[in-house]
Formats: structure tokens, C-alpha cells, sequence
């Protein structure tokens, strides 16, 4: 065996700078997404606070108009009743 190691010879300064680049470019990408984001947070709490019905109110009376389409076609398919379409011929 001769006396040359095997595999790539590193040098520790690079490397340390290179690792302390990173996390501080990572530091950075942190703090601009936590500004970014408590933006949006409060952007959108100040757009439902304007809003006259609430997104919760909104959500219950869309509920309240599916479920009433949905009886009124399940009981018109049970009942057999048609309602009054024009053909297109």
C-alpha cells in the first residue's frame, strides 16, 4: 500500500464558509417569509372583519341552499314530477 489516501483531500475553511453562507442565507429566507406571511395574516383578517356576513355565516347558508336543492331533486326524482321543459326540436 502506498502512502496516498484514498478519496478527495477536503480543506476545512471552505467548507465551514460555504456552510455559514447557507445558513445565513437560510436566516434570511426565514425572517422574509415570517414578514411576508403576517402580511397576508393581517391583510386578511382586516378583509373579513369588513366583510357584512362572515365567511362561517356565508359557509352555513350555502350549506343550507345545497341541502335544499339536493331535497328538492331527490324528491322530484322519487316523485316522478317533471318539470316544464321546452324540447329542442
Amino acid at each position: 500500500m502506498s502512502g496516498k489516501p484514498n478519496g478527495p483531500q477536503y480543506e476545512a475553511a471552505p467548507l465551514i464558509t460555504s456552510a455559514a453562507m447557507v445558513g445565513g442565507g437560510v436566516l434570511i429566507a426565514l425572517v422574509g417569509l415570517a414578514i411576508g406571511g403576517g402580511h397576508l395574516v393581517s391583510a386578511t383578517r382586516r378583509w373579513v372583519a369588513e366583510m357584512e356576513v362572515t365567511p362561517s355565516e356565508l359557509a352555513r347558508l350555502k350549506w343550507a341552499q345545497a341541502r335544499a336543492a339536493y331535497v328538492a331533486g331527490a324528491s322530484a326524482w322519487q316523485n316522478g314530477s317533471m318539470a316544464s321543459v321546452p324540447s329542442a326540436s
